[in-house]
């Protein structure tokens, strides 16, 4: 059974990556960005995960980290490489 991308999920993966998504619990799905990379050390891929989205609430989740999921989020506030919100001050979002 192969998992889609929720119909709301608005990114394209950068050039080279893709995304995956696999059951997490029971209402959650686990979105993983995969890399084009390839370590020396293990032939396993190379993947991150890019955040959680919950099918019976409609929500997207910043992760902890790949089995703890975190604060709400909106999806227009995500990047095409993670959901995690940057944490910046007044002077560093001027830049942005």
């Amino acid at each position: 059974m192969t998992l889609e991308l929720p119909p709301n999920f608005i990114h394209e993966p950068p050039e080279g990556y893709s995304y995956k998504v696999e059951p997490f619990k029971r209402n959650v799905l686990s979105i993983w960005l995969h890399h084009p990379a390839r370590y020396n050390y293990t032939s396993d891929p190379i993947c991150t995960i890019w955040g959680f989205y919950n099918t019976k609430k409609g929500t997207y989740h910043a992760p902890i980290n790949a089995k703890k999921c975190g604060d709400q989020v909106d999806i227009e506030d995500t990047r095409e490489y993670t959901a995690m919100q940057l944490n910046v001050n007044p002077l560093m979002s001027a830049f942005q």
